[in-house]
């Protein structure tokens, strides 16, 4: 247990990090504006994937997989169409967006195809499932992952870990969505709920 627990510490330091203004603006000084904004989303991405491998390692290890809760039927079947409603939610949301340009794909090859735009200039989606929260794809992620039949130690341990993580994405999208948008985000920030799709402080 108290490897994982060392393992995610140092995971969300340097999650934390990489994500950090100052870190940003030091690799946009190594790399240059091109560069940057090609690169440097799908490096984020990437190195929080391959960083968070040592920390599973650690969970399946470390942790004991203890069964917690096996709902009972029909509650069984009602928590599995819950979390079918999150998938067809989730898939949804990525329809309205880009998920290329989210996961930096798309600003990678278009910097190593030599393309003069790496992007297209950047459009506020409100409607949708962005009419209903802010963060639709963080939010179906949680109704996939929380109303699981079957729940043991592991599995919970890993939802409480990336429950925190899409809390985390939440806040650093925020920053970069208003610092894009202005007072427009700041508008539909007012109107709309953020990580719920209830109005809650800080959410």
């Amino acid at each position: 247990m108290t490897i994982f627990i060392l393992s995610f510490i140092l995971w969300a330091i340097l999650h934390s990090l990489t994500a950090d203004a100052r870190v940003k603006a030091w690799v946009h000084r190594q790399l240059g504006e091109r560069a940057h904004a090609g690169l440097y989303r799908l490096g984020y991405n990437l190195f929080a994937l391959i960083s968070i491998l040592p920390v599973l390692w650690a969970l399946w290890t470390q942790v004991p997989d203890t069964l917690l809760w096996r709902l009972p039927s029909p509650f069984d079947w009602l928590a599995l169409f819950v979390q079918l409603v999150g998938l067809l939610g989730l898939l949804t949301a990525l329809l309205q967006t880009d998920i290329w340009e989210f996961i930096g794909l798309r600003q990678a090859v278009n910097y190593f195809t030599g393309k003069e735009h790496l992007l297209p200039p950047p459009k506020l989606v409100t409607g949708g499932m962005y009419a209903f929260v802010r963060h639709p794809l963080y939010f179906f992620s949680l109704l996939i992952l929380w109303p699981t039949p079957v729940m043991t130690l592991q599995t919970l341990i890993l939802n409480v870990m990336a429950t925190l993580y899409l809390w985390a994405g939440s806040r650093v999208e925020e920053k970069r969505l208003t610092a894009v948008f202005g007072d427009a985000y700041l508008r539909y920030k007012e109107q709309v709920p953020g990580l719920l799709p209830i109005k809650l402080p800080h959410l």
